[in-house]
């Protein structure tokens, strides 16, 4: 019995899909169909002469489960704010330009407040968007959990915000998803690897020195007569045993045949 288990980047999903311009409404049926093509290949790079019995595991599915938490009424989280505004030459020339453009008559002091309040406006309602951002995926997550079988998904990321550039970063996401790789080998025999994240790379190496195949996954527009001969983009093909190749055209036909995909972003 080989035994299968993904690990899956949740952030590289939605974008691979997103690219595709693809919904997905049922992922148990997407993992299924990803879990068949994948026992396939590794029967065809093995060099099996016959069949050999095969057992999906579990889907670790890592994903953002929280956001700096800022308390922005705080006096002392609007000081640190302020400083962080006033030593920024570029955001403070911004809102300073913005805010001058319809009050001529003020002084520079009083430009510079103006400035700093209404760029502090703009960071909150961005701040709070992601907040409501990051619930929703919750809710998305738990539907999943409660609709799907042998999916565990792992709220294992954090959004590490920048306020005065309204960008945030994803950390911790791609080191549980390489540790967990390691911690959890006894639990499987081939792992089915979706990230394009070269940190899980030492992860593989040390999985492939103990006995055990490696799947990269990839994502392709189109279906397999369209892009026969294009190289896998990503640095896992090389320490990968095999690249398993996701066409758009199959999933579209699943979804016909399915009705748990849709084609819309």
């Amino acid at each position: 019995m080989q035994r299968f288990a993904f690990f899956v980047d949740g952030s590289n999903l939605y974008g691979s899909l997103r690219t595709m311009n693809l919904e997905i409404n049922n992922y148990s049926q997407l993992y299924a169909h990803i879990y068949r093509e994948a026992v396939k290949t590794w029967h065809e790079v093995t060099l099996q002469d016959s069949p050999a019995c095969a057992q999906l595991r579990r889907v670790y599915w890592y994903a953002v489960g929280g956001i700096d938490d800022w308390d922005l009424q705080n006096p002392q989280s609007r000081s640190a704010l302020r400083q962080a505004f006033a030593r920024d030459a570029e955001i403070r020339a911004l809102w300073m330009t913005r805010v001058a453009a319809g009050n001529q008559a003020m002084s520079e002091g009083e430009l510079e407040e103006e400035a700093w309040q209404s760029c502090y406006s703009d960071f909150r309602d961005w701040y709070h968007a992601k907040i409501r951002a990051i619930d929703g995926m919750r809710r998305f997550y738990a539907g999943v959990r409660a609709s799907s079988d042998l999916i565990d998904i792992r709220e294992a990321g954090h959004w590490k915000v920048n306020f005065l550039h309204k960008w945030v970063e994803e950390k911790g996401l791609d080191t549980a998803l390489a540790v967990d790789m390691v911690a959890l080998q006894d639990n499987y025999d081939v792992a089915v690897v979706l990230t394009g994240d070269a940190d899980a790379i030492p992860s593989i190496r040390h999985l492939k020195e103990r006995g055990k195949h490696i799947a990269a996954v990839e994502f392709v527009g189109g279906g397999a007569a369209d892009t026969r001969g294009r190289a896998f983009s990503s640095r896992l093909k090389v320490h990968a045993d095999f690249v398993l190749r996701v066409f758009e055209k199959d999933l579209v036909h699943l979804d016909h045949r399915n009705k748990g995909m849709n084609g819309s972003a």
